[in-house]
């Protein structure tokens, strides 16, 4: 008789816990669990006091189709645009190296007219979502993009287009080294093959050097680009996992509107630290001169420092609209696709060579690219289907034989 009238209270109290757990789940509140879309989604603790109204919530599937699109053009337009634009000013009588640098994320006021746009549109009273701490390390990786611009605006002032793409493909394999170093992302046999590839392409680049020479450059010059460049791609493929790094301690949900808020700081301190080296090397008295020099005029100087600045800011937004839209996957193999048609682009404008080498160090890059991105899309499958398992787990309430009470 005990035993039968304890098991009955039991069944009450699990009846009428059951019942508040749906309560909770009906009115808001949800259990933390892998399924859910912000992992700082805890019991107890509801969705809007943690996740701030973002742009995607309040539009339709088909402008989020339109928005997707419109970032796939910015990230192409970028992509192609920036590289091209940045030899431009080079070929041309350019040669202050820091101002190219600075124009890489001079134009971060275009994002902020994106997130005034975003803070009327959503009629919040939140200003700014980001918190201090990731302030402080978007302000770090600022100054490291900084560092990253300079050896980059050294390489292409001494390359031609289409060897410098071509590094900047090795930047994969240094991102797939420092992801598994911060963020503890596993190799795997289609990422190691991708390394593996875009190595042996940067290896053929950098032995056959003589044929490749811009005219009037020595050979010198062309190394100390090519190493320069190797070390812009090393050094970019250090920052993305700490960006990465950056969103997962960042203990708050990560909206479109927090991402770009994060874009714009690290832009504004990579801005001051090029604008620091530009103080120190008299960039800005330079440029009245240079101006008056420049082969194409002194007007359409700074139309090409306008439009180039343009461009990168273009290829930022782009990425990162294409990643909130629809994944960084996607925005990977936009940038992998694009790399034959930048090559194309620098042979039909700036008539430069295009020798056996780079045909093997591109092949060598777009299979490794593929190698990369076809592993990534087989892991988020399985990602995919064991958090679509889990949720239905945590739907379904368990059921009880009340034959037997």
């Amino acid at each position: 008789m005990q035993t039968t009238r304890q098991l009955l209270s039991k069944c009450k109290r699990w009846l009428v816990g059951g019942a508040g757990r749906w309560r909770r789940r009906r009115s808001g509140f949800a259990p933390f669990s892998v399924s859910s879309n912000n992992p700082y989604i805890m019991e107890g603790v509801r969705r809007e006091e943690l996740a701030p109204p973002t742009i995607a919530s309040k539009v339709s599937p088909s402008a989020k189709k339109a928005l997707l699109i419109l970032n796939c053009v910015l990230l192409s337009l970028g992509n192609c645009g920036g590289p091209l634009s940045m030899r431009l000013y080079f070929i041309h009588g350019g040669n202050r190296v820091w101002l190219s640098a600075f124009l890489e994320t001079g134009g971060w006021p275009f994002t902020l007219i994106v997130l005034i746009v975003l803070y009327f549109h959503r009629r919040c009273s939140t200003l700014v979502y980001m918190r201090p701490r990731v302030f402080l390390a978007a302000a770090v990786i600022g100054v490291l993009t900084g560092v990253d611009d300079f050896l980059y605006a050294c390489g292409v002032s001494r390359l031609p287009v289409s060897t410098t793409s071509l590094i900047i493909a090795s930047q994969l394999g240094f991102t797939a080294f420092f992801a598994f170093l911060l963020v503890k992302q596993k190799f795997t046999p289609y990422s190691i093959n991708a390394v593996m590839l875009l190595t042996i392409g940067a290896a053929v680049l950098a032995l056959h050097t003589s044929s490749d020479l811009p005219n009037g450059e020595s050979r010198a010059e062309y190394l100390k680009g090519f190493f320069m460049t190797v070390a812009a791609a090393a050094l970019y493929g250090l920052v993305l996992p700490m960006v990465e790094m950056t969103y997962n301690k960042a203990k708050q949900a990560i909206t479109y509107t927090l991402v770009l808020e994060i874009q714009t700081v690290i832009c504004l301190f990579a801005t001051i630290f090029c604008t620091t080296g530009m103080i120190i090397n008299n960039d800005f008295k330079a440029i009245p001169r240079e101006a008056k020099e420049y082969a194409l005029g002194e007007p359409e100087y700074y139309v090409v420092l306008c439009v180039n600045a343009i461009f990168w800011q273009c290829f930022f937004l782009g990425a990162i609209g294409v990643v909130f839209c629809a994944s960084s996957l996607l925005s990977g193999i936009i940038i992998a696709v694009l790399l034959p048609v930048t090559e194309v682009l620098a042979v039909v404008f700036y008539k430069e060579h295009f020798q056996a080498e780079k045909g093997v160090a591109l092949v060598l890059s777009l299979w490794g690219f593929t190698s990369y991105f076809y592993g990534e899309y087989k892991v988020m499958k399985k990602m995919e289907l064991e958090r679509q398992s889990l949720n239905d787990r945590s739907v379904d309430l368990p059921q009880i034989n009340y034959s037997s009470v």
